[in-house]
């Protein structure tokens, strides 16, 4: 292996070098050099294809951070899997030897070890034998940590190339864990362990940012943000002659991102020409997270080959047959590109004695473009967070869910995801999915057990509980039930009003007092202690039945309780704290209520579950305080002072568009400037930020979330802001409160200059034309 110059790319190989001959005498000696070898040929065969199809691999893996095993034996099957569809390139996801949230564990010199070895088991398995693997672990060189791809092949490492642009915003900390090569178009030599020189052979291999040239064609590296970064390396690849890029991610799913990872897949091939190959991350490897797929082969702005974004498939491996021609033929015909070109810096390139094409492949059918298939927000809460629960629930290797129903669109968001879990459950064991078959035989304690029809895997792995009190109303009662028995929940009903008086009746032996609600002459403190009390109440009944639910019914395990906090609830703080938000994992605490009425909708028509329309039309309530003759009289957006579709606004603008309260008062001036006055919007936007201050607290507990919303406020790793304020913000509204009256000056202004301008105005000639008065 060498590293070596630029001719890869190049239609026939090989730089263009000056003719020998002129006029005539070159023509005849170049078309006699072309017929020769045909007109000398015994037999007159025809002549055999040059080798310009290439089949390619492409992987989305369910790894599990720090299950060394378990992804080892997932990327032997995916090497395995491609090899079988006659590939000769294989691509894996970012890290995928330890998985990628290892978080702080990257820290550890076990982590590093482990991935090694899991390398040497895989440059000696046969299943890794000619065909060209590219994973992804981390690497210490020098003593510095860096996340690498380790491309080999046949028991020797071609080379290692480090990321060079690392995610560090959002959920993503990686330069707390690794460095980014910042020496660009260069290498050095790598010293391998002796555990791995003893296996290859070799002492040292390349190491930097290099591309690999083989037989046919070249091949360049990104990794993930590289690809999102505004100089991203495929740009002087391309132009440097590289014809195939990959991609290795560890992406998470966030609502409507799809499009954005397809359209810079496509939009990286159109403008330069090219074949791209990204892998991904699939599944919940142990945090908030989900990975969610996609992976994809595109070629020359197409899609050819799409992965798809949601399954309980723990490997997923995709193949592509592309024509290089293709390749070439487009990038020739684009000229500003190609004077690009001209000035790019040269790559170094390690050759390899190895072909991505076969001589004869004049016969092999090449992949055809396709139409990338997206699905809708409302079908992506179905999918994703039901992914997610499925990954937690078996490698938890708990028995099922727990989850308090309270006839709300929040708790029933909740328990139709669970159901769209084992609508997935089923059709994967129907469709031959031995690991998920293997996993639920597991969670049931039943060997002979085989799924089929939803509603019954639900009554094994789901307990819902409506948990009323002296303040619920009938009509959410009916709703919690008729919803459990459609999607074949086990459902208990039981009353909390006992455990209240126990509790209360403890308070009044101790102070002489006992507290009343407002509607019974209560004051404000009494009222929301009184609210709260009934909230936590239901969080401890929660994980009481969920550790003995099954036990009193005879069956093994316990449950997970589910939590029903939507995301823009927890950015106000509207929710007691270590309450029923309060559980082990909220599938829907990082979706706004918007989406989630729309999903609630979808799943309406998509299960044929009636009952959810009674619930959408029913007003949204906590129903937490006395009713009045009988009906609910507390409503969520009376008691939050603002509507859910406003919240949604004022968390975008937040964290999104990263707005304190001046600027947030500023840019929505104009957003509602039909609908609010500058007063009335600067009161709205003071009401939020006190209450979103005055409980920044209750995030610091907030039950882990499905991430799925940029303007989630998680407070573990996403949303990093303080939990104590001033909740006054004086400085900030005292802005705010200048802005207004300077905009009602200018506004009376502008009225007195108009009323004035109006007396002045001659009147109108058909006014002069009239007699006057004697």
């Amino acid at each position: 292996m060498t590293a070596e110059g630029r001719g890869y790319g190049e239609p026939w190989g090989g730089a263009s070098r000056k003719p020998r001959y002129a006029g005539v005498d070159r023509t005849v000696r170049l078309v006699s050099s072309l017929w020769s070898p045909l007109l000398h040929r015994p037999s007159l065969e025809p002549v055999t294809s040059m080798g310009r199809k290439v089949t390619v691999a492409t992987c989305a893996l369910n790894q599990w951070a720090l299950d060394f095993e378990g992804n080892f034996q997932r990327i032997l099957k995916s090497i395995q899997i491609a090899k079988g569809k006659g590939a000769r390139y294989r691509l894996g996801p970012e890290l995928e030897i330890c998985g990628y949230g290892c978080w702080d564990h990257y820290h550890e010199s076990d982590t590093l070890l482990h991935s090694l070895q899991v390398l040497a088991a895989l440059l000696d398995s046969p299943v890794t034998q000619d065909i060209i693997c590219d994973v992804g672990m981390p690497i210490m060189h020098r003593n510095v940590r860096y996340n690498c791809r380790v491309i080999f092949l046949n028991r020797k490492i071609l080379l290692i190339r480090p990321k060079m642009a690392l995610a560090n915003e959002g959920n993503y900390r990686e330069l707390r864990w690794f460095t980014p090569w910042t020496r660009s178009r260069q290498t050095e030599e790598y010293v391998l362990p002796r555990m791995l020189q003893d296996l290859t052979k070799q002492k040292t291999v390349p190491f930097g940012d290099v591309v690999l040239a083989t037989q046919d064609t070249c091949v360049g590296s990104e990794i993930c943000e590289e690809l999102w970064t505004p100089r991203s390396p495929h740009v002087d690849m391309g132009l440097d002659g590289v014809e195939i890029i990959t991609n290795a991610s560890g992406s998470h799913h966030v609502l409507r991102k799809a499009h954005t990872r397809v359209d810079l897949v496509t939009m990286a091939t159109s403008k330069n020409g090219g074949i791209y190959l990204l892998a991904n991350q699939k599944g919940c490897d142990g945090d908030r997270l989900y990975y969610d797929g996609c992976a994809m082969i595109a070629m020359n702005g197409s899609i050819f080959a799409q992965g798809t974004q949601f399954s309980l498939d723990d490997v997923e491996v995709l193949t592509a047959t592309l024509d290089l021609e293709d390749v070439r033929s487009y990038r020739a015909e684009i000229s500003s590109r190609n004077l690009e070109a001209t000035r790019v810096s040269p790559y170094p390139r390690v050759t390899v004695d190895f072909a991505l094409s076969v001589s004869e492949d004049l016969l092999e059918p090449v992949s055809e473009p396709m139409e990338w298939t997206y699905h809708r927000p409302e079908e992506e809460i179905s999918l994703g967070p039901a992914c997610w629960l499925w990954d937690f629930l078996r490698r938890s290797k708990q028995a099922g869910f727990f989850l308090p129903l309270s006839g709300g669109v929040d708790s029933a968001a909740s328990a139709c995801i669970v159901y769209s879990m084992c609508c997935l459950v089923c059709d994967a064991v129907k469709s031959g999915n031995q690991q998920v078959l293997t996993d639920v035989q597991n969670l049931v304690d039943e060997s002979s057990y085989t799924p089929q029809d939803p509603r019954e895997l639900c009554g094994r792995l789901l307990t819902t509980c409506y948990m009323a009190s002296e303040n619920s109303s009938q009509e959410t009662h009916s709703r919690a039930t008729k919803l459990a028995q459609l999607i074949g929940s086990y459902h208990i009903n039981l009353s909390i009003d006992t455990a209240v008086k126990a509790v209360l009746g403890i308070f009044s032996l101790v102070t002489g007092k006992l507290p009343r609600f407002s509607a019974h002459g209560g004051s404000s403190r009494e009222n929301l202690a009184l609210q709260n009390v009934q909230a936590r109440i239901r969080m401890v009944l929660a994980y009481l039945f969920a550790q003995l639910s099954l036990w009193s019914r005879g069956a093994r395990g316990s449950l997970l309780v589910l939590g029903s906090a939507n995301v823009d609830e927890s950015l106000l703080g509207y929710l007691t704290k270590y309450d029923c938000s309060s559980a082990d994992i909220n599938p829907i605490g990082g979706i706004s209520k918007t989406d989630l009425r729309a999903f609630v909708q979808f799943c309406a028509e998509r299960f044929q579950l009636p009952v959810l329309q009674t619930i959408l039309s029913a007003p949204a309530t906590a129903e937490l305080e006395p009713l009045a003759d009988g009906q609910v009289s507390q409503m969520d957006e009376e008691d939050m002072g603002m509507t859910y579709a406003e919240l949604s606004i004022f968390g975008r603008l937040r964290k999104v568009a990263k707005a304190g309260p001046y600027s947030m008062f500023c840019k929505l001036l104009n957003m509602w400037r039909d609908s609010y006055t500058p007063t009335q919007v600067a009161e709205k936007v003071k009401l939020f930020f006190s209450k979103y201050s005055m409980n920044r607290h209750k995030m610091t507990t907030l039950t882990p979330a499905y991430h799925a919303e940029n303007y989630s406020p998680d407070d573990n790793r996403f949303d990093l802001r303080p939990f104590l304020y001033n909740t006054r913000w004086p400085w900030q509204f005292l802005c705010i409160d200048n802005q207004v009256l300077q905009l009602e000056r200018k506004a009376s202004q502008t009225r007195e200059e108009q009323v004035l301008e109006h007396l002045k105005e001659p009147s109108p000639i058909w006014k002069q034309l009239l007699p006057k008065d004697p």
